[in-house]
C-alpha cells in the first residue's frame, strides 16, 4: 500500500486493489488510506440514498466485528442491519436474492447489488467498491474521507483496533465454546453490559467467540483458525483511553473463561 499512500497529493482519489482483486483500498487528499471500516461505513450511507431501484427492504449485512458506526448509519437510513459471523459466506443468500443490499467486512472485503437491485457477484470483490469511491467523489462533491468525518460528526467518532494473544489449541476450543453466563461481570469499562452474544444477532449462526456490548463500546473474542492466537477486535466511541480500558476487561473476562474448569457433560 506505501506506493498507492504515495499518490494522496497528486489525485483526489487513488484506490487499488490485492493481487486477487477482492479486497480494496482507498486514498484520500485529507484522510490518506481510510480504514476499511470508515469507508465501509460511507459505502453503506451513500448505496442505500443513491439506488432508488434497489428493494426498500433491502438490509445492510456487516460481520460482529465491523464497526459498530456502521449501525448507526443503518438505523439513520431506516434499513434492518444483519450482522452474522465472520466470512464472506453468510452474505451470499441475501446478495444473490436482493434481500441485501451490501454487505462488508472489517478486512476491507465487501459487495453490493447492481444498479438495478440484481445480482453482482455473491463474493466480495475489490473493483466495485473501489469504483465506487470515484462515483462518490464526483456525486458527492467531497471524497469518502470528508464524507467519513461528516458521519463522525453526527455519530461520534469511533476508535477500533485488534490486539492477539497467545492461546493453546485446547483453550481456543473452549473460547468457541463459550457461553453468555460465563461473563460474570455487569459492567465493561464503565458501562453497563447491555448484550452478550455467542450467536450472531442477524442469523442465529455460532460466531466461535464471544462479543460483548455496551451503549458506546463492544469487544469481540474469537480463536484463529490458523495460528495458536486469539483475536481481541474492540471499539469505542468515548475514545482510545476508553478503548484500551475495553481491551484489558476484555481480556480479564476471556482468561478467566479460559482458566475456568471444562464443565462435564
Amino acid at each position: 500500500m506505501q506506493s498507492l499512500i504515495g499518490l494522496k497529493d497528486r489525485f483526489d482519489i487513488a484506490f487499488a486493489c490485492d493481487p486477487d482483486h477482492d479486497r480494496h483500498g482507498i486514498v484520500t487528499r485529507n484522510a490518506g488510506l481510510l480504514p476499511p471500516n470508515h469507508y465501509l461505513a460511507v459505502a453503506i450511507d451513500y448505496l442505500f440514498q443513491h439506488r432508488p431501484k434497489w428493494r426498500k427492504d433491502a438490509a445492510v449485512g456487516k460481520t460482529v466485528v465491523s464497526s459498530q458506526m456502521i449501525d448507526r448509519v443503518a438505523a439513520r437510513l431506516g434499513r434492518t442491519l444483519y450482522e452474522v459471523p465472520v466470512g464472506f459466506k453468510w452474505f451470499v443468500d441475501g446478495l444473490h436474492d436482493g434481500s441485501l443490499g451490501f454487505g462488508g467486512e472489517e478486512s476491507a472485503g465487501a459487495s453490493f447489488s447492481r444498479m438495478d437491485g440484481s445480482v453482482w457477484t455473491t463474493d466480495k470483490d475489490g473493483i466495485v467498491p473501489s469504483l465506487l469511491s470515484a462515483e462518490i467523489t464526483a456525486r458527492m462533491g467531497r471524497d469518502p474521507g470528508e464524507c467519513y468525518q461528516a458521519l463522525a460528526r453526527e455519530f461520534g467518532e469511533p476508535v477500533y483496533d485488534r490486539i492477539e494473544a497467545p492461546a493453546t489449541p485446547e483453550q481456543k476450543r473452549k473460547l468457541a465454546q463459550l457461553s453468555p453466563q460465563q461473563v460474570l461481570s455487569a459492567e465493561l469499562a464503565g458501562e453497563k453490559i447491555q448484550a452478550i452474544l455467542t450467536q450472531a444477532p442477524g442469523n442465529g449462526a455460532a460466531i466461535g467467540g464471544l462479543k460483548v456490548v455496551t451503549e458506546s463500546g463492544w469487544f469481540a473474542a474469537r480463536p484463529s483458525g490458523t495460528e495458536d492466537i486469539y483475536k481481541i477486535y474492540a471499539e469505542s466511541f468515548r475514545g482510545a483511553d476508553h478503548l484500551r480500558r475495553i481491551q484489558e476487561e476484555a481480556q480479564t473476562i476471556v482468561s478467566a473463561a479460559l482458566a475456568a474448569p471444562t464443565q462435564a457433560a
